[in-house]
């Protein structure tokens, strides 16, 4: 356990401050899997991997918190700054939901851009509107196919891309000035 975690720290300690370290990940899009259900988490975490997804799964929304740095205690974890492309969340966890996530999320200045995409074995109207309205990227009810991963990280990675090409743009345009 001791050496998984080492590891562990080894692999985030490379992304500190925004910037992905390790050529070999720089292309991959990061994706955060937060599920109380490690049956779920499981599942997700095989299907965007499947994709080429790197992903670090959690077991519930404070985890994630902590993971992001926006917890009470953000000056302990040591982990603010840690690149995330996607976080996808279940809806129903105890302690705080996924709809009380995703608002943290979106309430941050330093992560509000990050899609959020709520997964739910329910599908309630009202609960998937207010998701949406809220922010949310997309909503998938439960159990997650790898179709709906692929639709979301067919889109993801076409942004993700799309803001490379722009980000080396600029910087070639700077060059060239």
């Amino acid at each position: 356990m001791a050496v998984n975690g080492a590891v562990t720290w080894l692999r985030r300690a490379e992304e500190i401050d925004g910037y992905d370290l390790s050529a070999s990940d720089s292309e991959e899009v990061h994706v955060l899997a937060v599920d109380d259900s490690l049956v779920d988490r499981k599942v997700i975490e095989r299907l965007l991997k499947i994709t080429s997804c790197k992903v670090t799964a959690v077991d519930s929304g404070r985890r994630a918190l902590q993971f992001l740095g926006l917890d009470e205690e953000k000056e302990a974890n040591g982990f603010d700054g840690l690149k995330v492309d996607l976080i996808i969340t279940d809806y129903c966890m105890p302690g705080m939901t996924g709809y009380e996530l995703l608002k943290k999320v979106k309430e941050s200045s330093a992560f509000r851009e990050i899609p959020v995409v709520i997964m739910s074995s329910e599908n309630v109207i009202a609960r998937i509107d207010r998701c949406l309205e809220e922010g949310a990227e997309d909503f998938i009810v439960k159990p997650v196919k790898l179709s709906d991963v692929k639709r979301i990280i067919d889109y993801m990675t076409t942004d993700f891309r799309e803001g490379e090409e722009r980000r080396r743009g600029i910087n070639k345009r700077k060059l060239r000035d």
